[in-house]
C-alpha cells in the first residue's frame, strides 16, 4: 500500500512538472531585457526564442498621450494593453521594444519638467530608432504608434524605419479634434474652444476662455499644445515613403474610424484595417459604452486577436 502511495506521489509530481513546463513554454516564447536608451528613456526588449537570425525584425511601440508607461498604463488605469501587444508580436517571432514616456521617470524622481514639449516625444522615439539601427542587429525596424504615439511615430519613422503602423491615430490636427469633441458636448463651448485653438495655431497663448475649459487649455500647457498643433497627421503621413498600416476599432470612444479613413485618403498607398468591436485600449467589446469605459482598467482582458494577426500579416508581407 505504501509503495502504491509513493508511486502516486511521484506520478503527481511528474504531472505538475509537465504542466508547469508546458505553461513556461507557452508563456515565455521570448526573453526579456531591460535597456536604457538615453537618460530619459528606459524600456523592455522582447527577443523571441525563435527569432529569424537570417532576417530578424524589430517593432518599436510608442505609447499614447498622458503619463503612460511602457505597458500602456497610467496611475489609475491599468490594462497592460501595450505589454500584451508587445508579447503578442514577440510570440510570433518578431522582437519588440516598448518604453516609458520620459515623464514617467520624471514623476518617479519627483522632477517633472514643466517645459516638456511634444517635440521631446519625437526626439525620444527618434533616439530609440537610432539606437537599434546603430546595433545593426535587425534587418528591418517597424514603428508602431498608438493614439498620440501615431503622430509621434510618423515623425520619427520618416527616412529611418522600414514600415509604420498607426493604431487609433488621429488624422486631424489635435486642435480640430478638441474643438470637435467639445462641440459634441456643448455647442457654445465648442465656439469658445475654436477661438482658443485659432490663437494657439497662431503660436499665441491666451487666458480668454471659460473656466469650464481650463482643464483642456490651461495656460501652463498651452506651449505644449502650440508645439503639438504644428503637426497635422494627414500632412505628415503624405511624406512617408515606406509601407504603412492603419488600424482602428469600431468601438473606439476616443478616435473614430473616420480618423483612420482620413489617413488612408492622405496616403493612398497605405493599408487600412477596421477591426470590428475593438476599442481604444485594444480590447474587443461586445457590450455598451459602460463596459467599454470600464475596460480601460481591466488588465485581465486579452487584446484583439485580429490586431495581432493584422500586424503580423503586414510585417511578413
Amino acid at each position: 500500500m505504501q509503495q502504491i502511495i509513493c508511486n502516486m506521489k511521484r506520478y503527481f509530481i511528474l504531472i505538475l512538472f509537465l504542466v508547469s513546463l508546458a505553461s513556461f513554454s507557452q508563456d515565455n516564447l521570448f526573453s526579456e531585457e531591460e535597456i536604457t536608451i538615453t537618460k530619459h528613456i528606459e524600456g523592455t526588449l522582447l527577443i523571441p526564442l525563435d527569432l529569424d537570425s537570417r532576417n530578424p525584425s524589430l517593432a518599436i511601440i510608442i505609447a499614447g498621450s498622458g503619463p503612460t508607461n511602457r505597458d500602456g498604463n497610467q496611475n489609475f488605469l491599468k490594462n497592460n494593453a501595450l505589454k500584451k501587444l508587445a508579447e503578442g508580436i514577440s510570440n510570433n517571432s518578431i522582437a519588440t521594444f516598448r518604453y516609458d514616456k520620459r515623464i514617467i521617470k520624471q514623476i518617479r524622481q519627483g522632477k517633472v519638467d514643466k517645459d516638456i514639449m511634444f517635440d521631446d516625444f519625437v526626439s525620444d522615439a527618434t533616439a530609440v530608432i537610432d539606437y537599434f539601427k546603430a546595433k545593426e542587429i535587425y534587418n528591418k525596424i517597424y514603428v508602431i504608434g498608438h493614439s498620440q504615439g501615431s503622430l509621434v511615430g510618423m515623425l520619427a519613422a520618416k527616412d529611418k524605419a522600414d514600415g509604420f503602423i498607426s493604431i487609433a491615430g488621429a488624422g486631424q490636427n489635435i486642435g480640430d479634434v478638441l474643438v470637435k469633441q467639445i462641440t459634441k458636448m456643448a455647442q457654445k463651448l465648442g465656439e469658445e474652444a475654436q477661438k482658443v485653438v485659432t490663437k494657439l495655431k497662431d503660436e499665441k497663448t491666451t487666458t480668454d476662455y471659460p473656466a469650464t475649459l481650463a482643464s483642456v487649455f490651461s495656460l501652463d500647457i498651452q506651449p505644449f499644445m502650440i508645439n503639438w498643433m504644428k503637426y497635422t497627421p494627414t500632412e505628415i503621413i503624405k511624406e512617408l515613403k515606406i509601407p504603412i498600416l492603419i488600424i482602428n476599432g469600431t468601438k473606439d470612444l476616443q478616435v473614430s474610424e473616420d480618423e483612420a479613413k482620413l489617413l488612408k485618403v492622405a496616403n493612398d498607398k497605405t493599408t487600412l484595417i477596421i477591426i470590428e468591436n475593438m476599442n481604444h485600449v485594444l480590447f474587443d467589446i461586445e457590450g455598451d459604452d459602460l463596459e467599454n469605459s470600464k475596460s480601460y482598467n481591466e488588465s485581465f482582458r486579452p487584446i484583439s486577436p485580429k490586431l495581432i494577426s493584422s500586424i503580423m500579416e503586414f510585417i511578413r508581407s
